[in-house]
Order: structure tokens, then sequence, then C-alpha cells
């Protein structure tokens, strides 16, 4: 059980330097009524990301689980190797395109009338298909032996680590006031020049700690 919490702690943090959730956070936070905004959408984030991957977990997951017939063990280790070589793989491909990722603009929000925690929801929503780090954390949730509310509190620690950069903003702004502006402009742009090569870090990190756990775990079936 630790080693699954470290994985789903780690991974979270890893996905959560995300500019689709950070770049309009940090739009939010030069506005007006910011930090209750901020909060909204934090938690429009985190309720969208955490139901969705509920849903997976005790659903679908353990549905496809019971159609392989081989032991949990096995499936388990298995499930990580090829877990950690996806985010291997992913990890390369965002190194490789760092340059073309950083000079996108980080996104903003229409004015549109709608609120912040819609916004929040919305853009967990649209990620939600391609998030592969989250997918390869709920495939090692299902084929763990861990109970349902196990696999929710695992699922609670994946996603409180996702939304940690937009923790940080808030508790920035609540400790700072005004004065943060500067903060969170300078974050804004070491965001924009800087998240490929710390996300492609972290993910090689993750992915090489799957892959050998899933890999001796194979060897010593």
């Amino acid at each position: 059980m630790l080693r699954r919490i470290g994985v789903a702690i780690s991974v979270g943090l890893a996905d959560s330097l995300n500019p689709s959730t950070v770049g309009p956070a940090l739009y939010i936070a030069t506005g007006r009524h910011r930090v209750w905004r901020v909060t909204q959408f934090t938690i429009g984030v985190f309720g969208v990301t955490l139901v969705g991957g509920v849903v997976l977990t005790i659903g679908p997951g353990r549905l496809l689980l019971g159609l392989v017939p081989h032991p949990q063990g096995t499936v388990r280790h298995a499930i990580e190797l090829v877990a950690g070589v996806a985010l291997l793989v992913i990890a390369a491909a965002i190194f490789v395109g760092r340059r073309s990722l950083a000079r996108r603009e980080l996104p903003g929000l229409s004015g549109g009338g709608h609120s912040a925690l819609v916004t929040g929801a919305s853009i967990a929503a649209i990620e939600l298909p391609t998030a592969a780090p989250y997918f390869a954390v709920i495939a090692g949730i299902v084929a763990s032996s861990a109970s349902i509310p196990q696999e929710i509190g695992l699922l609670l620690l994946y996603n409180v680590a996702f939304v940690v950069p937009l923790l940080a903003i808030i508790a920035v702004m609540l400790l700072a006031g005004r004065r943060a502006d500067p903060w969170l402009q300078k974050g804004g742009a070491w965001l924009q020049r800087r998240w490929p090569v710390v996300l492609a870090s972290l993910l090689l990190f993750v992915g090489s700690v799957l892959a050998i756990l899933g890999g001796s775990g194979l060897v010593k079936q």
C-alpha cells in the first residue's frame, strides 16, 4: 500500500504542472474576487477529475480485470511495467517537443459569464480523456488488492497532489494580497518557459520507478 500511495502522489504532482489548469488559475488570480474564484476553479477541477477516476476504477476497471485469467500479482506487475513504459514514451515526446510546447500561450479565459467553478469542471472534463498519467495510476489501483475505500483514498491522494499548484496560488493570494501580483506574473512566465522540461523530468522519474517495480515483480513471479 505504501508503494501505491507513493505512486499516486508522485504521478499527481507530475501531472499537476498542466498549463490547461494552472494557466487559467493564474489568469483568474489577476481579476476581481480572485481568491474565491480560484477556489471555485480548483473545486471544479478536483471534483470532475476525482469523480471520473472513481467511476473508471469501480466500474469498467473492475469489469476488465475480471476478464483477465491471470493471478492478481502478475496482472499488477504487468500493468506497472506497461504504464511505466508509456510514461517514459510520453516524457520523451514532451522533451523532444519542448520548444514547440513552450511557445504555446497559456490558456486564458473568455468572459462568457461562466462561473469559475463551471470553467474548472469543463476544463477537467475535456482533459480527462487524454490524461495518460492518471489512467496509469487508475490501472495500477484496479490491479492491486486494495478495497474500494482504499482505492478511493488513493484517488483522493492523486487528485490532491494534482491541484497542489492551484492551492499554492490560493495560499499566496491569501498571505500576500496584492503584493502577490508580481510573484504570480513571474510564476506564469516561468510556467510558460519551463513546464515541458519539468513535466518531462517528473514523468521520466515516475515512469522509471513504475517500470522497475513492474519488471522486477514479473521476474520474481
